[in-house]
């Protein structure tokens, strides 16, 4: 019963915002009732932790294949961009902007989980993309991928980037561009290039 709470609160969080949900729509939405969830929480700050680890660990499964299964680090990145897209429905709430704002200490637990796994599979997959020459082989692939995290994070700053101006899917695509031709060789640039045209 704990995991199918966690199942059907992820979903509406994300497509209607931490802050509107309250615990009467998750239990109206399951037919069941509001003791029953809060026999597994206590209280709705507890479910939105719950859910939301839940939904970093499935994220980073799904990366995980992703990186193994890749050909290239270009390639890798933008199907983990894909990946992360279809698997939050877009970002429709910004649900990163609402955590940050009503629920701000799991917002920093979040951050540093997500800086501490991407911290290490970017660096690999950076380090990857130099030994085959696709990256300058003169970058500080420590720095570079610490530059990554910060600007990933910063494209999902609600008063930066409105999302009335921006959608999630063009913040993500220019990125990737924007911090890709910074570190590509021309090599590299070849294969950035099929990526941009097929997107287009």
């Amino acid at each position: 019963m704990r995991e199918k709470i966690i199942q059907k609160s992820a979903e509406l969080f994300l497509t209607l915002g931490f802050k509107s949900v309250t615990m009467d729509d998750i239990a109206n939405e399951m037919g069941i009732s509001k003791k029953t969830i809060y026999v597994h929480f206590e209280n709705k700050t507890k479910l939105v932790e719950a859910v939301t680890f839940s939904l970093f660990e499935n994220i980073c499964d799904g990366i995980d294949c992703i990186c193994d299964a890749s050909h290239n680090p270009i390639e890798e990145l933008y199907d983990i961009k894909m990946y992360v897209m279809n698997y939050l429905k877009n970002e429709k709430t910004s649900p990163q902007h609402q955590l940050k704002k009503y629920y701000p200490q799991i917002f920093q637990r979040l951050q540093l989980k997500q800086f501490e796994k991407m911290h290490v599979s970017v660096k690999e997959s950076i380090q990857n993309g130099v030994d085959t020459g696709l990256f300058r082989p003169n970058i500080d692939v420590d720095f570079i991928s610490r530059m990554y995290f910060n600007g990933m994070s910063g494209i999902k700053d609600e008063t930066i980037f409105p999302s009335q101006n921006f959608t999630m899917d063009y913040l993500m695509e220019s990125y990737l561009e924007y911090h890709l031709r910074a570190i590509v060789t021309d090599k590299g640039l070849k294969t950035l290039n099929k990526f941009i045209n097929n997107q287009s």
